[in-house]
């Protein structure tokens, strides 16, 4: 018996989707993987694309970190000097931006700005029929489009991490001092006692695989883009949301793995 209004298709149709879109994405990676195993890159166009999506994307996440970093601070000067636990309020922003917020929130902003950068790139490539012209000259556009972007992502969103991770806790240590009139000495000497390397460096991974995610996506959207410049605007939101919902599910994945 059927149920009214669902097509019994639906379900298997989803799974489809999501295994084709997993398999693109994967099929893509071998791709960039073989050709950066066996140094087919050129360094000077990675390094043209780290500064186009990595140096330029510097203000927006620093500023973002910085204010999230004096919300985080407020809330716990708050509570820490309700029940008399001052000392506790560096360690905690210290601990929350290094684990999580520092590259999850350089991840995303990275996402909105990058991500909807190299898709829109490479699909105003393909409707005006630029990366049909790299293919029949025998010119692999994985080479000349994916692996540039890639490694470039892969390199520079840890690096905006780390800028993110200083002025996060930096912020804080701010808002602590003005709000909750903490002394430096017991600021950062919270940040010592309850952060670690350990922290910053799970922190760093996760950036990478973050800034991984945001290129192979821009790429694989911007790629098959179709139908001009709606197409293209179409597959640029697309990639921005999807990056982002990777991103979340790939921060607690890794979460569950580096912090067990």
């Amino acid at each position: 018996m059927r149920t009214a209004g669902v097509r019994p298709s639906l379900f298997p149709d989803i799974g489809a989707r999501f295994f084709g879109y997993a398999g693109g994405l994967m099929l893509l990676l071998w791709d960039a993987l073989r050709l950066i195993v066996t140094l087919r890159v050129k360094p000077s166009e990675v390094l043209r694309q780290a500064y186009f999506l990595g140096v330029q994307s510097w203000p927006i996440i620093t500023l973002t970190s910085a204010f999230t970093g004096m919300v985080i601070s407020l809330e716990a000067a708050a509570q820490a000097v309700a029940y008399g636990l001052s000392q506790l309020i560096g360690g905690s922003v210290a601990f929350g931006t290094l684990r999580e917020l520092g590259p999850m929130l350089t991840g995303i902003v990275f996402a909105g700005r990058a991500g909807a950068a190299i898709t829109a790139s490479l699909g105003s490539m393909v409707v005006t029929e630029q990366v049909e012209a790299l293919s029949s000259m025998g010119v692999s556009p994985t080479k000349v489009l994916v692996v540039p972007r890639l490694l470039a992502c892969i390199i520079t969103v840890p690096m905006l991490t780390v800028f993110a991770d200083i002025v996060g806790v930096y912020g804080g240590f701010i808002v602590a001092a003005l709000h909750a009139h903490v002394s430096s000495y017991v600021y950062w000497q919270s940040v010592q006692s309850l952060a670690g390397m350990s922290d910053f460096i799970a922190g760093l991974i996760k950036a990478a695989v973050f800034g991984a995610v945001v290129a192979l996506v821009g790429c694989y959207e911007g790629l098959r883009a179709k139908g001009g410049a709606e197409g293209v605007g179409s597959v640029t939101t697309q990639a921005v949301v999807t990056s982002i919902i990777l991103i979340f599910a790939l921060n607690f994945a890794m979460s569950l793995v580096l912090f067990k």
